[in-house]
Parts: structure tokens; C-alpha cells; sequence
């Protein structure tokens, strides 16, 4: 196949949280098995080019707003999914995906359409700590790959509707997820991932940036590397709740 195409979405709106970390990581990782890859950044005074992998990050409410905006009009992400892209999308891009999510000051604003999900304005404080939690079956429609390692920092409530799986379960005690009480953390359905979790995610998870990877080059196993320094981190972050 030709050089695998990732793509960072925005990087100048939505690339607050470090998150811009994803798309490097998912490339580095194809390149490291002998792949041929590129790593795009587009601005989003530009047109979304054509790739397989986009990456979404968080932002702050202003810039999510006129991120949505951009990629509605835009419109290469809905084609994107539906030629069978990969989109891995967090925080504000997660909420973003959805059908509607909250502005500043808690009105509600188009969002993409692409996953069956609304988030309002959370009423009681920010979820922001370590979060923890165990990816969805594959019976079930997940990914079945394990823990997930994060640190989530969000103020919106989001709600799954037909159609979309959890991405994971949050532990008991350890993080709070798409919203209070209900124990779900973001969300998959086909090739699509949202989650609140930075780090950059695919950081601390190697296993979900090869999922990524898997999809896009429709390989059903990739050479394995060494994940030694990844996995530590991960072990880290989730023993740390231990000593709390």
C-alpha cells in the first residue's frame, strides 16, 4: 500500500492538552515496523486532507466551537467515515462528534453527527484526576484490550444513545468517565474512538494506538515492539491510586 496518511485535526484549535502526542505516536509506530508513514497537520485555515487516521485533541470552548464549525463545513471527516477512516477523538473532540455539545455558556451547538451522543454543561464540579478503566468485551462490541490509563480533565456530561459501545468501564473510585455515577468511559462504533482521556493516551495505551493501526492497514496482527517504557508508565499511573 501506499504511505499511510495521519492526520492531526486543528492542532492550532484543538491542541491544548498535549493530544497533538496521539498522531505522532500511531505514526512513529508504523514507521518502527518498516511501514511507510506520514504525520499531516491541518490547520484549520486549511482543507482536511485525505487521510486514514485523524486525530482529534481537547481545546477550550471557544476554539471547540469554531472547530465543529470548520470541520461541518469542511465535510472531509464525514466522507473520511464513510470511505472507512479511523478517528481517534478526545475531550473536546470527542464531545464534538457527537450531535450536540455545550458552549461556554452552556447552550447547545451542532456538533458532526458521525457518533449517536449528546453532552450538556455538567452541574457539579470538573471531572480531573487519574482515571482508570477496563476496555468494553468484544462480545459486547468493544475492543477487549485491557486496562486504559488517562488523565481526564472535563466539564461536560455526555450520553451514549443506540448504537455506540462504551469504549471501557471505569474502575470503581478511579475517575468519573462521560458522566457521573454511570461508570461508562467514551465511546466506539466501527472505526470510530472518543474518549476523554489525555496523556497522550496512546502514550500510556501502545495496545489502542496498534488497534488504530490494525484498522487502517487492515492487518489483523502487527510485529510486535518493545512497549517496556509504555506499559511502565501505565503501571505507574495505575498504581498510584493505591497509595492514595
Amino acid at each position: 500500500m501506499s504511505a499511510l496518511r495521519v492526520c492531526t485535526v486543528y492542532p492550532d484549535l484543538l491542541g491544548t492538552y498535549g493530544d497533538g502526542g496521539n498522531g505522532e505516536i500511531v505514526t512513529k509506530r508504523a514507521l518502527w515496523r518498516g511501514s511507510e508513514a506520514e504525520l499531516l497537520l491541518a490547520r484549520s485555515d486549511e482543507s482536511l486532507p485525505e487521510a486514514e487516521i485523524y486525530c482529534i485533541g481537547g481545546g477550550e470552548d471557544g476554539p471547540q466551537v469554531l472547530a465543529a464549525q470548520r470541520l461541518i463545513d469542511d465535510g472531509e471527516l464525514t466522507r473520511a467515515v464513510k470511505r472507512g477512516a479511523v478517528i481517534l477523538a478526545v475531550c473536546a473532540g470527542f464531545q464534538i462528534l457527537g450531535t450536540t455539545f455545550p458552549d461556554a455558556s452552556g447552550a447547545a451547538r451542532e456538533g458532526l453527527g458521525l457518533l449517536d451522543m449528546t453532552t450538556r454543561k455538567g452541574e457539579g464540579p470538573r471531572a480531573v484526576g487519574e482515571l482508570v478503566a477496563e476496555c468494553t468485551s468484544r462480545d459486547e462490541g468493544g475492543l477487549g484490550l485491557g486496562l486504559l490509563s488517562g488523565f481526564e480533565n472535563h466539564g461536560g456530561v455526555s450520553l451514549l444513545e443506540s448504537g455506540v459501545t462504551p469504549l471501557a468501564r471505569v474502575l470503581p473510585g478511579r475517575g468519573v468517565g462521560n458522566r457521573p455515577g454511570d461508570g461508562v468511559e467514551g465511546a466506539i462504533s466501527g472505526r470510530i474512538i472518543g474518549t476523554y482521556l489525555h496523556g497522550p493516551l496512546l502514550a500510556r495505551n501502545p495496545e489502542l494506538a496498534d488497534q488504530l493501526l490494525r484498522w487502517a492497514m487492515g492487518q489483523e496482527e502487527l510485529s510486535p515492539l518493545d512497549d517496556t517504557v509504555a506499559v511502565a508508565l501505565r503501571e505507574e499511573r495505575i498504581a498510584s491510586f493505591r497509595t492514595r
